[in-house]
């Protein structure tokens, strides 16, 4: 309980003061699912290779599911086959929020919408993949809607 007591505190305090989405955890509860809650407001993660978007190949804009603010594309994913979708730069950078993170005794980069706060997944970097930042924004499916092009 105290873990989720320490991301609920997380995911409420740290970070930018105000968002220009802001809504009570009461409005969050209505509008997301539980699953989605536990992500987004939590800093939860979903389980690997389970999300809806960890294999598509779908070309279009990937969104905040909290507020709908783009934030990736299709062109900047790739496989890293880590078990959540992967992309090595986010379509514009003052969309997302990097956060220090230093829960469960590790150092991570916590990846966080900038328009609401919600929690999208945590960026790594120096693994070594072939793209061209040598970053991989790791990011919960839970986390995004997925626009197909119009094509």
């Amino acid at each position: 309980m105290a873990d989720r007591a320490d991301r609920a505190d997380r995911a409420g305090k740290a970070g930018k003061a105000d968002y220009e989405v802001e809504k009570t955890d009461e409005e969050w509860q209505a509008q997301l699912t539980p699953s989605e809650y536990q992500v987004l407001r939590l800093a939860g993660t979903e389980p690997a290779f389970r999300g809806e978007y960890t294999d598509t190949k779908t070309k279009g804009v990937y969104s905040c599911r909290g507020c709908g603010a783009e934030l990736f594309t299709s062109t900047e994913k790739f496989e890293s086959h880590c078990g959540w979708p992967s992309f090595y730069d986010p379509k514009d950078s003052e969309a997302v929020e990097l956060i220090a993170d230093t829960s469960h005794g590790m150092i991570r980069t916590e990846v966080r919408c900038a328009r609401c706060g919600s929690h999208l997944g945590h960026v790594f970097e120096g693994e070594g993949y072939p793209t061209p930042t040598d970053q991989r924004y790791c990011i919960n499916s839970i986390s995004l809607r997925l626009e197909p092009d119009a094509s």
